[in-house]
């Protein structure tokens, strides 16, 4: 995966497999700089390509009914909001990508949609290392590559508001810390994490809007410290130096900084227990909680069934529960003892999870046979 891959070289069939994931710790953190710790999971993405002979990729979508025929000559200079194929192509082009024949390309999968694990960022890198591997690229390819290509595709073409986690955890696999400052950095956890179940609540995310109200309030609070603050560093601040910052807040924006302070704190402890071959299950669970705490009452990101299935897990046993991703609606996550991962799921269902399933670590972005 580290050559441009030449027309003599085409094949007659590619087939990509791209995980969803789901955030361990550091929700609403990538956006700030600061460190995301997540894992790919075996729900997955699979696309299956074929040439065709025209001159147009005829995209068959049938977990939702949909279909699109894309020219291969079209250059995208206009795009519609969220069309992440369109960008994906946009983005390829500036680094050589030359389409030169038409792909019939179907994709499924079984990552619940708009539940936050990453279905949509699932599907756009797919696409991505199909496009790659059909037609090749000027620069070196590896993972970190195709997940700056997706990031790229997904947020800075489209100016929306999210962060890189997605891609990183996608296309690495495994479990990973990112650093989401520049230099990007994705570094693999070796640690052995067993006994996680996935809830999804039926409710749809409000991620662009949510996304929108965290991000602006948390960037504004930390321009308003930086400067009464000038030597402020949002990294090396801790819980104890909010009291002094909070004095220069106004009011609405407490919460907000907060959050940012407190949940990177909760990232930095967690990562020193993943340091570990294998982690306190407790442990990991008891951070996980003060992780949502945060998130429900200072982000206020969750809403009222996302937090009863929360309640149900730990009231059955779990270690620890909360919330992943954006927020407004999605799914849940929670840690247990191995071999109870059952009695979590029928926890969830009850107290009116759309769907709960025990959920393992994946490899990641990868072709297969």
């Amino acid at each position: 995966m580290n050559e441009r891959i030449s027309p003599s070289k085409k094949k007659e069939e590619i087939k990509i497999m791209s995980p969803g994931r789901t955030c361990l710790f550091g929700d609403h953190q990538d956006y700030l700089g600061l460190p995301v710790v997540a894992c790919a999971i075996d729900r997955q993405i699979s696309l299956t390509a074929r040439p065709n002979g025209l001159d147009s990729f005829v995209i068959n979508m049938q977990d939702i009914g949909k279909k699109r025929v894309i020219s291969i000559s079209d250059m995208f200079t206009e795009l519609e909001p969220r069309d992440y194929f369109g960008s994906a192509l946009r983005v390829l082009r500036r680094r050589g990508c030359v389409t030169d024949q038409g792909y019939d390309v179907h994709i499924t999968g079984n990552i619940p949609i708009n539940s936050g694990n990453s279905s949509s960022s699932a599907v756009l890198l797919a696409w991505i290392y199909f496009l790659v591997e059909a037609f090749g690229v000027d620069d070196t390819v590896d993972k970190d590559y195709l997940a700056e290509l997706a990031y790229s595709a997904e947020v800075l073409e489209h100016n929306e508001p999210g962060g890189m986690m997605d891609h990183f955890s996608i296309a690495v696999g495994g479990i990973v810390k990112i650093k989401t400052s520049r230099p990007y950095k994705c570094q693999p956890i070796k640690s052995n994490l067993n006994g996680m179940v996935s809830g999804v609540s039926g409710v749809p995310k409000e991620t662009v809007g949510l996304l929108s109200r965290v991000k602006g309030s948390a960037l504004k609070s930390i321009e308003i410290v930086k400067k009464e603050f000038p030597g402020f560093d949002l990294a090396k601040a801790g819980p104890d130096d909010l009291k002094a910052y909070r004095k220069v807040l106004p009011q609405e924006f407490v919460p907000y900084f907060e959050g940012a302070i407190e949940n990177h704190h909760i990232t930095q402890l967690a990562l020193k227990e993943l340091e570990k071959t294998t982690p306190d299950l407790k442990v990991l669970g008891d951070l996980m909680n003060q992780h949502h705490v945060i998130l429900k009452d200072k982000l206020q990101i969750t809403v009222p069934k996302i937090d009863a299935m929360i309640s149900a897990a730990l009231d059955n046993g779990a270690y620890g529960a909360k919330i992943v991703g954006s927020g407004g609606g999605g799914s849940i996550v929670a840690i247990t003892e191995p071999g109870t991962e059952d009695k979590i799921i029928e926890a969830m269902l009850g107290a009116g999870a759309k769907d709960a399933y025990a959920i393992s670590v994946d490899p990641g972005l990868r072709t297969f046979a």
